[in-house]
């Protein structure tokens, strides 16, 4: 895959995408169901944003597609931390607990840790995450009504790809 910028790991069976550069060149791309819903996914990220004051990532299996409370440049179709890829296949909700392990929410960027985490299921398949993070040297254990919130927008995500 000469000259190409590879993000996200195609593997037998992935659906694609294929799209045209301006010189011709064809361009195939990991098809994300929950990339369909970006813009919804963006409202929906900063509206629990400001429910709960911490920082929401929504992203796909592989990538962040939406998120409130961070930058561009920190979020923006940056890889999943393979951490979290482990408790996504988990299909459950994750709790960071006090004194637990952090678990990195972007590959590469050990500041920003989960703090809630809830796999979207859509028919079955997992499509992706809904997440809230904390920002570097910030600790706090998940309120009920966070945890709740990141529930209901996984599982209100998934019911939409139906």
């Amino acid at each position: 895959m000469q000259g190409e910028k590879c993000h996200n790991k195609v593997q037998e069976g992935d659906p694609l995408e294929i799209f045209t550069d301006r010189d011709g060149e064809v361009i195939f791309k990991k098809y994300s169901p929950i990339g369909e819903l970006s813009g919804f996914a963006n409202q929906y990220a900063e509206t629990l944003y400001r429910t709960c004051n911490y920082p929401i990532l929504i992203c796909d299996r592989d990538t962040v597609i939406a998120f409130a409370g961070l930058s561009k440049k920190e979020c923006a179709e940056k890889k999943i931390s393979p951490e979290l890829e482990s408790i996504v296949e988990n299909r459950s909700l994750y709790v960071h607990e006090k004194n637990g392990k952090d678990v990195p929410a972007i590959d590469g960027n050990e500041k920003l840790t989960v703090s809630c985490a809830m796999p979207i299921i859509s028919e079955g398949d997992i499509i992706g995450v809904v997440m809230s993070v904390l920002p570097e040297g910030q600790e706090s254990i998940p309120t009920d009504v966070e945890t709740k919130l990141i529930q209901t927008a996984a599982v209100f995500l998934g019911k939409q790809m139906e």
